[in-house]
């Protein structure tokens, strides 16, 4: 019971100081009928003071056009509060903004409640990781800040390591219902000091700079602002037209992540990624440009370039002897539902003289889960007829059963991120990918594991039983010119390599 009361209070003092008025009163009435023998006298007695107060509130804090924009408002406020104090005593303060990695494909794969439930919970672990005076901001989308309350003499390295712990509060795993959730946290922070001006704004934008250069190095990054980072540029609001126009002229880019052999450390292939080099917003996620680009129609004409990049990649691997077995290239819908897509690739294979076996065909879990589309189903076998292998990507996310992937040919999965995170600390992690993998040694499938970030990582998924990983622990994705450099300074630190014991059932 003293436990339960505990974490109830942290609920209650994370809702405070996230300045989540309205709840926090509930929830206060709530704890005084569960934690008194006259709590119902106690809330019938409050109960009205609560509904005036909210009342009061509401109406002096009428709903702000946008609730996030609000939320930032109200930092801005507080960090103008804690700069001036920390004028007057000669004091220091900082702001730190962490950003749930992924939030958005977590909550459309868990659903928005999960999703409140995630950000009520990391708000509980920050509040008792600060000081009582320190301050909490949820500022929506996954979005987190931090002002520190003055202090003498604060510098950089303490402010580090509170970064530090901060990031490993919101490591630890989150149950949910049956399962067990992982994220992470990418993590930006400015000392008032390091600011270029003694202002909110430019404290906070220092912050959000510092932020927006740990995610593009992220998952889980931390950066302090330094001199030159800038944040990001708004995007234009003519986005849409400027990718087409950016795809038309050969602007967007092919990238390449290697995937390793765990039993021999050796590169047994690369998968091609799209990305965009905006002029002035610079580098773009994928995330933002596909979706508007599937919008227009013009997915097709980004695949046929991705097509000739993965291709050429092939050649300049051949003509430099690298000896790279293959590469991988994601199909969307929008491609799969062409009908002459299999006598297109059939086409370019035979242009570059390649043969098909060194071209993996990349098609979404939920994509063949969901896919009634017979000419989706036709393409998939007819790739696979002429000996591209397929990967299922994503697996574990879009609950395709044995009979899918026996219809559409798959040789290979490749196990979701959400299931890699921490398995080398996590039993359920364990247990889980150790069924993926179970399963698809009953089955002859492959396996690949996608976001693999750490050496513990990369060691368990080893000893389970995976075949190949993939991630920022590997290697983060590259231009085509950088990958001969890679390829050689890879392979000169292999040593001869001891096979894992693997684990069996």
């Amino acid at each position: 019971m003293v436990r339960t009361g505990q974490e109830h209070g942290a609920g209650i003092a994370a809702r405070l100081r996230a300045r989540h008025w309205p709840q926090s009163l509930v929830l206060i009435a709530a704890a005084g009928l569960a934690t008194h023998w006259f709590g119902l006298a106690a809330l019938l007695l409050a109960l009205p003071a609560a509904l005036l107060a909210l009342a009061l509130w509401e109406r002096r804090h009428p709903r702000p056009l946008t609730d996030e924009a609000a939320r930032g408002a109200a930092m801005h406020r507080a960090i103008a509060h804690g700069l001036s104090t920390a004028r007057q005593t000669g004091a220091r303060t900082a702001c730190l903004l962490l950003q749930i990695d992924d939030f958005e494909t977590l909550t459309d794969r868990h659903g928005l409640a999960a999703a409140d439930r995630v950000i009520l919970q990391s708000l509980e672990r920050l509040a008792r990781t600060l000081r009582p005076a320190d301050q909490l901001f949820d500022l929506g989308a996954g979005r987190l800040g931090v002002l520190l309350a003055p202090m003498p003499g604060l510098t950089l390295g303490p402010l580090l390591a509170l970064a530090e712990r901060l990031r490993t509060a919101l490591a630890e795993p989150i149950p949910l219902d049956a399962a067990t959730l992982h994220i992470s946290a990418s993590l930006g922070l400015c000392l008032d000091a390091q600011a270029p001006a003694r202002t909110a704004t430019a404290l906070y934008d220092a912050s959000l700079a510092a932020l927006h250069e740990a995610r593009r190095n992220g998952p889980s990054a931390i950066r302090a602002y330094g001199r030159g980072m800038a944040a990001p540029m708004p995007l234009p609001r003519a986005l849409a037209d400027e990718v087409s126009e950016a795809l038309a002229e050969g602007r967007l880019i092919t990238w390449f992540q290697p995937q390793i052999c765990t039993d021999t450390g050796q590169i047994s292939g690369f998968e091609a990624l799209a990305r965009w080099q905006h002029p002035t917003a610079g580098l773009i996620a994928p995330a933002e440009f596909l979706p508007l680009l599937a919008a227009s129609g013009r997915m097709e004409v980004l695949g046929d370039a991705m097509l000739a990049n993965a291709l050429r990649a092939l050649q300049t691997w051949d003509h430099l002897s690298l000896d790279i077995p293959r590469v991988g290239l994601n199909l969307s819908p929008e491609e799969l539902r062409n009908p002459t897509l299999p006598e297109k690739f059939a086409w370019e294979l035979d242009r570059c003289d390649l043969p098909a076996h060194r071209l993996v065909i990349e098609v979404l879990e939920t994509v063949v889960a969901t896919s009634a589309d017979d000419v989706i189903t036709r393409n998939i076998a007819a790739l696979a007829r002429m000996g591209c292998p397929i990967d299922l990507d994503d697996y574990g996310t879009g609950h395709a059963s044995i009979a899918t992937i026996r219809r559409f040919a798959v040789q290979r999965l490749k196990i979701d991120r959400s299931y890699v995170t921490a398995i080398d600390r996590d039993p359920d992690q364990q247990r889980m990918v150790g069924a993926i993998l179970s399963m698809a040694d009953r089955l002859g499938l492959a396996t690949l594991a996608e976001g693999v970030e750490t050496a513990g990582e990369h060691a368990m998924l080893a000893q389970l039983g995976c075949a190949h990983v993939q991630g920022f622990g590997i290697a983060r994705p590259m231009p085509l010119a950088a990958t001969p450099d890679w390829i050689a300074a890879h392979r000169a630190k292999l040593g001869p390599v001891p096979r894992i014991a693997r684990a069996k059932g």
